[in-house]
């Protein structure tokens, strides 16, 4: 019974500090305009893009990320796989080539633009060689 119960804290505690990103621009916005936060949109190559691999490995992943994320964005990633075992669905694949027209134009990966509820740009930034906590600084002086 301590068994189940210790196995059953465990999942309860990962859902809890998972973050979720969505995929949908409409629902960023929606979510966004509900909770009174900004949108962290995320152009990664997850699966050929050394430095989006960093950035998920350093920084996205980090628990200083995940609770600063839960309190201030709505996380949305465009992601750009080019293996043929993490292709994306059809209608993802178009939808993440209509975000890239819009939001990044010079094909940058990885690329982090900060948007307001409405999806108007606030700032933009690059891959930086720093801490979590040094580019979680960063995105947070995009928003002022």
């Amino acid at each position: 019974m301590k068994k189940i119960a210790v196995v059953l804290l465990f999942f309860i505690t990962a859902l809890g500090n998972a973050q979720t990103w969505v995929t949908n621009i409409e629902e960023a916005k929606t979510l966004a305009a509900k909770e009174n936060k900004t949108i962290l949109l995320v152009f990664s190559g997850s699966d050929w893009c050394a430095p989006c691999m960093k950035l998920e490995k350093v920084v996205w992943k980090s628990e200083e990320f995940k609770q600063e994320a839960e309190n201030k964005w709505i996380l949305l990633r465009a992601d750009f796989p080019k293996k043929k075992g993490n292709q994306l669905s059809a209608e993802l694949t178009a939808s993440n080539k209509k975000l890239a027209e819009k939001y990044n134009k010079g094909g940058n990966f990885p690329l982090v633009v900060m948007l307001d509820k409405t999806g108007k740009v606030i700032g933009m930034t690059g891959f930086k060689n720093v801490t979590a906590e040094e580019y979680i600084k960063m995105i947070n002086s995009l928003v002022k």
